[in-house]
């Protein structure tokens, strides 16, 4: 699996700041958490984090401080803006060589389904999957092959076999499926709003044609 190093100050070197006048300065703060291990409050600034943040990949992060100190972890979560999308907050946990932890990782589709060419669709419904496994054998992504799916085959969580690790997901869950395609209904002739409008008839009160006679 490939690392990344991120390099971060510990908080306390912010001290006088709110966390929003952090934010302001394109500084992110974080924390660095686990098992068995002292929690850190963390800051970094936005530029750093790109890399770690804006990436399909799961990857380990090497996490240095100014004092040369570094810590292995990985991205457990991060915190966006509803409006601008810009990164508030991110969680680093902990890894230790051993100790089996809990990812999320992306699942990439390869090859190329025959059920395409009949017309059906490539219906991709897990992005991500959740995996359990010793930290050096976490996976950057899962491939998914779909070379061998007709219309209305699929493949499911229980289908895929990665070693060395757990998928966690439910195993009757749809990885990616070949649907039918969409066809849309004709309209009956009872639907059809083009036919003429049968005319008006107005009948003449007795009044009216008294009016006329005048």
């Amino acid at each position: 699996m490939a690392e990344i190093t991120l390099k971060a100050q510990k908080r306390e070197t912010y001290k006088e700041l709110t966390l929003n006048q952090l934010r302001e300065k394109g500084i992110i703060p974080g924390i660095y958490y686990g098992h068995g291990v002292d929690n850190i409050s963390i800051a970094t600034t936005e530029i750093n984090l790109r890399p770690v943040i804006y990436t399909s990949e799961s990857r380990i992060i090497n996490l240095k401080f100014d004092d040369n100190s570094s810590y292995n972890c990985i991205l457990k979560d991060v915190q966006f803006h509803p409006v601008s999308d810009k990164p508030l907050h991110f969680d680093l946990i902990a890894i230790k060589e051993g100790e089996k932890i809990t990812i999320e990782v992306s699942v990439h589709i390869t090859g190329n389904a025959p059920g395409i060419k009949e017309g059906g669709v490539l219906q991709h419904n897990l992005h991500k999957l959740e995996i359990e496994c010793l930290p050096s054998n976490i996976p950057s992504h899962i491939d998914v092959d779909v070379s061998e799916l007709n219309i209305n085959d699929s493949i499911k969580v229980s289908d895929l076999k990665v070693e060395n690790i757990t998928i966690l997901n439910d195993e009757n869950a749809s990885v990616v499926a070949v649907v039918p395609p969409t066809i849309e209904k004709e309209p009956t002739p009872e639907d059809s709003s083009d036919e003429p409008a049968e005319p008006e008839v107005i009948s003449k009160t007795k009044k009216d044609e008294e009016s006329e006679e005048e």
